[in-house]
This record gives C-alpha cells, sequence and structure tokens, in this order.
C-alpha cells in the first residue's frame, strides 16, 4: 500500500511568525553592524559631518566600486603597499596616516558596513554624522571647565571617572596625574585638531575607553570644554612632567623611609623580647 504525503499549505499565522523573525534576525545584524562602526570608525570617519582623519563616507561607493572598497577594508595596508593609485591618493589626503586593519573585519562585515553606509547617506543626517558642536573660538571658561573635569574637580553628567585617573598632562601639579593610560599633553595636536578629538571623544575607540564611556557618554559641553583645555596644554614646558614623576618618586621614598623606621622601633622591642624569653627558657634547660 502506498501512502502519499502532501505538505499542507502554510497559515497566515506561519507566514507572520517568518516574516517577523526576519525582520528581527535583520533588525539585531543592523545593530550589530551600526555598534561596530561607531566602535571601530567613527575615530576617524563620518557619515555625512565631513572629514576627519579620514574621508567622509557619504555616498563612498558612488566614489569607487564595492568590490574595490570590500578589498580595501580587508587590507588597507597591503592595498597601499601594491600600489593602488586611488589607495595612495587617500593616504596622502589623510596626513600618510593608513589605516588600521579591523579586529575581526571579514567580507560578510565588509559587505554590512558598506550597506549601512549606503542607507546612512541617503538621510537627511546620519547618526553618524559626529558630535555637533559649537564652532565659536574657544575662551578662557572652558579652559577651566575643562580641567575641573580633567581633575575630577567636577563631576561628569553621565557619572564618568575623571581623566587623572588614567591620564596626566605637563604641569598638572600633585603627582602629575595617572601613568596608566597615554599621556594627553600634545593629543590636541596627534588628532590634528578641534573637530576630530571631539569626535573620538564622542566615540572612543579604545577598548579600555569603550568599556568605561559607552554606557557614560560625555555630554556634548563636556566635549567642548575638555578640547579647549587640551587645546591649551600644547605650550606645556615638558620639564613640568619630569618635576612632578621626580616629585612622586621622593615622596614615595620618604614614605617608605617612614614606614620602615615604624617597623623598626615596633618590630626591634619585639625581637628583644623574644630573645629574652628564649635565653631564659635556654638557661633554665641548663640548670642541673
Amino acid at each position: 500500500m502506498t501512502m502519499i504525503i502532501t505538505s499542507l499549505p502554510p497559515t497566515r499565522g506561519t507566514l507572520l511568525l517568518a516574516a517577523l523573525l526576519t525582520t528581527i534576525s535583520f533588525s539585531l545584524q543592523s545593530q550589530e553592524t551600526a555598534d561596530y562602526f561607531r566602535q571601530n570608525c567613527m575615530s576617524c570617519h563620518t557619515i555625512g559631518g565631513g572629514r576627519l582623519t579620514g574621508p567622509d563616507l557619504k555616498d563612498v561607493a558612488q566614489r569607487k566600486d564595492r568590490a574595490w572598497l570590500v578589498r580595501f577594508i580587508l587590507d588597507p595596508k597591503g592595498t597601499i603597499d601594491a600600489g593602488d593609485p586611488y589607495a595612495l591618493k587617500l593616504l596622502q589626503e589623510s596626513r600618510n596616516v593608513t589605516m588600521p586593519a579591523l579586529s575581526g573585519m571579514v567580507k560578510t562585515r565588509a559587505e554590512a558596513l558598506l550597506d549601512l553606509i549606503e542607507v546612512e547617506s541617503k538621510k537627511e543626517r546620519s547618526q553618524f554624522a559626529g558630535v555637533q558642536l559649537s564652532d565659536r573660538p574657544f575662551t578662557p571658561q572652558d579652559v577651566q571647565v575643562g580641567l575641573g573635569i580633567f581633575l575630577g574637580d567636577l563631576s561628569l553628567k553621565n557619572g564618568g571617572p575623571s581623566c587623572i585617573s588614567c591620564h596626566t598632562v605637563n604641569g598638572v601639579g600633585g603627582f602629575g596625574g595617572g601613568m596608566l593610560a597615554p599621556d594627553l599633553t600634545t593629543v590636541f595636536e596627534r588628532y590634528q585638531g578641534r573637530k576630530t578629538l571631539s569626535t573620538w571623544l564622542s566615540a572612543p575607540a579604545t577598548p579600555t575607553m569603550q568599556s568605561v564611556f559607552k554606557k557614560q557618554p560625555f555630554e556634548s559641553d563636556e566635549i567642548l570644554a575638555l578640547v579647549a583645555y587640551f587645546q591649551s596644554t600644547l605650550n606645556r614646558n615638558p620639564e613640568d612632567a619630569s618635576t612632578a614623576r621626580l616629585n612622586f618618586i621622593l615622596i614615595g621614598l620618604a614614605g617608605t623611609l617612614v614606614v620602615l623606621g615604624f617597623f623598626d622601633i615596633v618590630w626591634n622591642k619585639r625581637f628583644r623580647s623574644v630573645r629574652r624569653f628564649l635565653v631564659q627558657e635556654r638557661k633554665l634547660e641548663n640548670v642541673p
């Protein structure tokens, strides 16, 4: 006996469920790509916000074909080293700053990033257009507020830690600030000015900064004040940093001597009392 099994047509509910799952999957993938762009690309690029270290990526697919863009994203240095004319042009426009190899970059992710850029390019204002700050000249008040934020005298609105916990600048005084992270004395110059540094602070690219400020971002007025302060530190005397480090070492040595002296006083008496007890006990053992 032969049985013929026919598949039942999908119900309306099944079709809706499949569509819903597809939408959720696409939404999650899009969000993951957006997060990746924000964490790895925004420190050097905007979409519609103008050039930073790297070019503005708005409508980038209209300037170069997709296959070339994927190849460059996967291996920027290799494309430049191969002598590609357009890659060399980008390098020159970026003041010879080579785009680094991106962590976890594979072809599918590169394709997803290009899809994201295409979608964002069509918007009146992309979410990746960069931070919007006033372009007015910095004032002495801005510098003072920035100093307060750096030192921790002024609390960040979203609860982030003070800069001095990990960083230092020349002439900051005291022990010279933290040494766990780079010296920020010339950070304004290293990031080629106000706009690039402001964008970097709005979306820090380093793993440590991301872990701290992803959920506690700087506000735009805090970024303006910090950038104003970092501009003011460019003319600091490098000897100030050396003096701060020397003070730290000397105070550390003095503190060590004080602690050792204290222990010497305390343990010297204890050692004698223990020794006296042991000597007396030994004498008693030798008594016939």
